[in-house]
């Protein structure tokens, strides 16, 4: 959020939000992630009290509310834009951030599925931008259909600019 609780805004045209399947994926890691504190409350409170089952179930119900809310509202937050020379990505839930990222020079592009997102028909697509270590962004939540035409945008416009540059 900007200043006075309001979010920063762009003048990004088409705008595009992610698949809702990201949703799924998403809740399966905040419930993953409830079910190991879960766990550990769990056997906290047997080596306290004596007890399991109530300090687990009730470490696990309030992890999975507070995953499922989160899920919701980071779901809401993500949108991003491909322009003729950049790729805008919006997100965040307590941090906003908006990253703009030229393709050119972009070092390569990778698509992923996991077994959850193949599962639920989804990629990731991974932009490696060249000289900047370790800084690579993650799309997630694209259709099959989507994510190779991002993979290879591109390398369209790196060519296209080396022609540009080369001499004639």
């Amino acid at each position: 959020p900007g200043r006075g609780g309001r979010r920063m805004t762009t003048e990004t045209p088409d705008r595009q939000t992610l698949d809702s399947g990201v949703r799924i994926v998403w809740g399966v890691g905040s419930l993953v992630g409830a079910v190991v504190l879960a766990g550990i409350a769990g056997a906290v409170g047997f080596a306290t009290v004596e007890r399991i089952l109530r300090p687990a179930g009730v470490t696990f119900l309030v992890a999975a509310v507070l995953g499922v809310v989160y899920t919701l509202a980071r779901y809401r937050a993500w949108w991003y834009a491909v322009e003729a020379d950049s790729l805008h990505l919006s997100r965040g839930v307590l941090t906003y951030v908006h990253t703009v990222v030229p393709f050119v020079p972009v070092q390569h592009v990778d698509v992923s599925r996991a077994p959850l997102e193949r599962a639920l028909g989804l990629s990731s697509v991974v932009v490696y931008p060249a000289g900047s270590r370790g800084a690579d962004l993650t799309l997630p939540g694209l259709t099959p259909q989507r994510a190779p035409r991002l993979q290879h945008r591109p390398q369209r416009l790196a060519i296209a600019a080396a022609r540009a540059r080369a001499p004639h």
